[in-house]
């Protein structure tokens, strides 16, 4: 009878704890050089945590980024970013945080002015601003979400399994979110609440991805316990190791159409998918 090829033939037995040191130290290196990069350069923040106004402008034809740009300067306007959305003639206007809703209101005027000049027949089709004090909230906001995350992970794993299985499994994932952040800071990715929803998602995934191997290894341990700990681990990495690399493959190619073609608002959420699979595909294998 035919049977359908596997990604991983059965009865591979690659030896992955030996390699156990230098996938710690690699893993290491890289969540240093993230934390280094979270200060320096810092994220890209976006409106949701830097404060400020997003304006989307369409325009009659294709933008003239130039002589909007020289308009807004003539105006007075002092902008943080003049950028192409979507299409040709969708540009997204980005305006540094401002001490009160009068001030807002009137440096939005000045925009409209400025445009009306420059560009006859542009439409702002939305405007969204959020003040200072809003936005540092939502950062620490976001910053609680993601260490609560970590705390219901921990118990969880600690109920389901061991404590030692739970501080495996969140050092581990400490080292995948280090890594992310890393990501948007080398590729200055806006970091707003769209990221934070792309981070949580990571973990929920990599956990997921964690729980399933920590089970084969508890049901080893009831199997063969005369089997040496690191023989042991080897061969339940390998046995699951057939499910790990076809969700996580299954999972990438879904999310790469959408990090190509799915447009400003929704690409860097795909983008830090595509990386938070990797790392934390391997980081199941290595880690």
């Amino acid at each position: 009878m035919w049977k359908k090829p596997r990604l991983v033939p059965d009865g591979t037995r690659i030896r992955f704890m030996r390699g156990r040191f230098m996938g710690l130290i690699v893993s290491a290196i890289l969540s240093t050089a993230s934390v280094v990069m979270f200060f320096y350069p810092g994220l890209n923040l976006g409106i949701d945590f830097a404060g400020g106004v997003v304006m989307e402008v369409r325009t009659p034809g294709p933008a003239d980024f130039g002589a909007i740009r020289a308009a807004l300067a003539a105006e007075g306007v002092g902008t943080q970013g003049v950028q192409r959305f979507g299409d040709a003639s969708e540009v997204l206007i980005r305006l540094g945080a401002l001490p009160s809703e009068t001030a807002t209101q009137a440096e939005v005027t000045r925009v409209k002015a400025a445009l009306d000049k420059a560009v006859p027949g542009s439409k702002v089709m939305r405007t969204d601003a959020v003040g200072a004090s809003v936005s540092a909230e939502l950062f620490r906001n976001g910053l609680l979400a993601l260490g609560i995350s970590l705390l219901m992970i921990l118990v969880y794993i600690w109920f389901r399994f061991e404590w030692q299985f739970a501080v495996g499994a969140v050092v581990t994932l400490i080292l995948d979110v280090t890594k992310a952040i890393g990501f948007l800071a080398l590729t200055r990715i806006e970091f707003d609440l769209v990221m934070v929803a792309a981070i949580l998602t990571v973990l929920g995934y990599s956990t997921n991805d964690k729980v399933v191997v920590y089970d084969r290894v508890r049901e080893n341990l009831r199997k063969y316990k005369t089997m040496p700990l690191r023989d042991l681990i080897d061969l339940s990495i390998n046995e699951t190791l057939n499910r790990t690399l076809g969700t996580s493959m299954t999972l990438f190619i879904a999310s790469l159409p959408l990090a190509l073609f799915g447009g400003e608002s929704i690409s860097g959420f795909a983008w830090v998918m595509l990386f938070g699979i990797v790392v934390g595909t391997s980081s199941s294998i290595f880690i």
